[in-house]
């Protein structure tokens, strides 16, 4: 007859549960750094473009060649470092992170720069998969889409705080000081979780080959799939969202940041409840939220004349356009199975694909078309992106072909003694 174990003491749980509140929120900063990092550049593109002496098209590669590194370099970067404890993992990539931005800062040229960003890209692309692998295993079972909405709502936060406040520091003290704040930002996120965030176990195979044999199957392709779909769709629109409230709306430009500050803070409420709902039903969540960003879409098409009604559905559209993102990335790692650490970084990259398409497709619909189609065309591409949701909705993990030399999820005790051979 086994040994009784001890149980744990209320003391020493309460301990525990405040340790990991510790480490989410140490998380959350992180992701509030790089989506700041990401689009604060977009508010300063015209003082890099004159103290550079570039252009204005040339600076704009800086946006380009940040949403490429995550795109590429974040998938690839973690295929070479799947050995890696993921801690040990999140604080490299934080740390190049930080000497990016810091040589960003620093930049004495437009090709400098340019590199500095598309490290900081490649290292946001690692930086995010692992992140939120570390909060799914320190979550536990039934809780994994508010692991992930703790993640992606740093991100969302920051579109509300963080890039507004760093376009402010740009234009007042100088780009270079806003990059600066970034990379000040970022080293106290590396310390925080160097302190906070404890070692966990991986989320799969320990193998390349096992990994991709979970992450690359049918019904992970198809979910990614239709993850750039929906981007596509949704920054289609939303890349000229100002343009479109300007001359369709009829808003004044000093009150555009109203409508967008709106967008913003709904988009943060819905990912933080998308999280919760993810975590009853994902596949549910992902079709309801599709279902009702294609619907705000549709009506601003119809009702975005009413600079009242425009409002109203703006904020829905921010609501369930990031309130699914949770349920998305959820049903990613689900999925994925033993390929879940490697599939963490795939819907990054999906979602960046279809954010840098949809602002192409969008510019090309504005040239040609005027700004007032692409709220209709995002609309019908969303659509498509539902109703290959909801065809997907009973996707399960394909079954493996190859047994992997290692079970599921790598037990705890396994990841700390990598971890402290790692720290020796």
């Amino acid at each position: 007859m086994p040994p009784n174990r001890p149980e744990k003491s209320p003391k020493s749980q309460f301990a525990n549960e405040s340790s990991h509140r510790l480490a989410f929120l140490s998380l959350a900063l992180v992701a509030f750094v790089v989506g700041t990092s990401e689009f604060v550049v977009v508010g300063i593109l015209g003082p890099i473009a004159d103290g550079l002496g570039a252009g204005l098209g040339t600076a704009g590669l800086l946006v380009t060649g940040y949403a490429l590194g995550i795109s590429v370099g974040g998938p690839a970067l973690t295929a070479l470092t799947l050995r890696l404890p993921r801690r040990t993992l999140l604080l490299g990539a934080l740390a190049a992170y930080v000497a990016a931005s810091a040589g960003a800062a620093a930049a004495g040229g437009i090709g400098v720069l340019l590199a500095a960003r598309c490290v900081a890209g490649l290292a946001h692309g690692v930086i995010v998969g692992a992140a939120t692998s570390v909060a799914v295993s320190l979550a536990g079972p039934g809780r994994q889409g508010r692991a992930i909405s703790l993640v992606f709502g740093g991100i969302s936060v920051a579109t509300v705080l963080g890039v507004p406040l760093g376009t402010l520091v740009g234009q007042w003290l100088g780009w270079r000081a806003a990059l600066t704040a970034v990379a000040v930002l970022g080293a106290l996120a590396l310390l925080a979780v160097r302190r906070t965030v404890p070692p966990t176990a991986a989320m799969g195979a320990p193998s390349l080959a096992g990994q991709l044999r979970g992450a690359l199957s049918r019904p992970v392709l198809a979910v990614l799939g239709t993850a750039v779909v929906l981007f596509t769709g949704q920054f289609t629109a939303y890349t000229y969202l100002a343009g479109f409230l300007e001359d369709v709306t009829g808003v004044g430009g000093r009150f555009v940041g109203g409508y967008l500050l709106a967008f913003g803070t709904a988009a943060a409420v819905g990912t933080f409840v998308g999280g919760r709902l993810a975590d009853r039903r994902a596949a549910a969540t992902l079709t309801a939220g599709c279902a009702g960003l294609t619907a705000a879409l549709l009506a601003l098409h119809l009702g975005g004349h009413s600079g009242a009604a425009a409002a109203v559905l703006v904020a829905c559209w921010g609501l369930a356009g990031f309130g699914l993102v949770p349920a998305l990335q959820s049903r990613i790692v689900e999925l994925a199975g033993p390929g879940g650490d490697f599939a963490a970084t795939l819907g990054v990259s999906a979602a960046n694909a279809g954010i840098a398409a949809g602002a192409a497709l969008g510019g090309w619909t504005v040239t040609a078309h005027g700004v007032g189609t692409v709220v209709p065309l995002g609309a019908a591409i969303c659509l498509a992106a539902l109703l290959a949701v909801a065809a997907g909705a009973r996707l399960r993990p394909a079954p493996l072909t190859t047994p992997t030399t290692a079970p599921h999820s790598l037990p705890l005790d396994r990841a700390l003694d990598r971890e402290r051979t790692v720290r020796a």
